[in-house]
């Protein structure tokens, strides 16, 4: 008798909890431009260096753009991608600015032209972690998943390079980074035009819940809520 009676008042204190339970969400533009510019800007600087475009001599300049420039930008991206309940956006940007900001640090108090095994051995570590990222965005957003799998083959062909020092794979991680910045400054300018006029004007490759996302209803946005971090009583 005592359980059947404890299960109803359960029930009821549930339906109770979902009635007086109010979840405020605010509203906030993308971070992914930045994210994706700060990306471009990194990519483009540490290869102009593999290829010869700037000197090694600069490297001190390029580790002050890593660092200033970039590092910011990603950090930020990171953080309103995590509030906006996007944990790709807040995992991908997180990972590319710790790494951008080590190879800052790096190329500041390391000799010019030097190779690092540590630091390569920091890029393979990136590289994987930043597939877990990509297989995320290519189940919604094939722009943003493009964007980080070359972000995964710059990261692993850096680190080869890196752990070798061979000038082929100097040359390969170099132009491997500049179609990511290529591809990084597409997308940022796609998901900013998205964001200006409400509706994709760009072809961007969105699919399943990532055209959800853009193109449901507030129903559809929330409808899961209840079981989202910050809101269920474990992570």
């Amino acid at each position: 008798m005592g359980a059947p009676v404890q299960r109803d008042g359960h029930r009821q204190l549930a339906e109770r909890m979902e009635q007086i339970t109010r979840i405020t969400l605010r509203p906030i533009s993308t971070p992914m431009p930045m994210g994706f510019i700060g990306l471009a800007a990194a990519t483009l600087l540490v290869a102009a260096m593999n290829l010869g475009w700037i000197p090694a001599s600069e490297g001190q300049n390029v580790a002050f753009a890593l660092l200033a420039f970039t590092f910011p930008l990603q950090l930020s991206a990171s953080i309103f991608g995590t509030l906006a309940r996007d944990g790709v956006a807040g995992t991908g940007m997180a990972i590319l600015a710790g790494m951008w900001a080590t190879m800052g640090l790096v190329l500041l108090f390391s000799p010019p032209g030097s190779t690092s095994d540590a630091l390569g051995l920091l890029f393979i570590v990136a590289g994987i972690a930043m597939m877990w990222p990509a297989i995320g965005a290519s189940m919604g957003k094939i722009g943003a998943a493009l964007v980080l799998w070359f972000t995964v083959l710059r990261f692993l062909t850096s680190g080869v390079y890196q752990m070798t020092a061979s000038h082929s794979w100097e040359l390969i991680t170099g132009w491997i980074g500049v179609v990511l910045c290529v591809l990084a400054l597409y997308a940022a300018l796609a998901m900013l035009l998205e964001g200006v006029q409400k509706k994709q004007v760009l072809p961007f490759g969105r699919r399943q819940r990532g055209r959800l996302a853009s193109e449901g209803g507030l129903s559809e946005q929330v409808l899961d809520l209840a079981h989202e971090p910050g809101v269920r009583q474990q992570l």
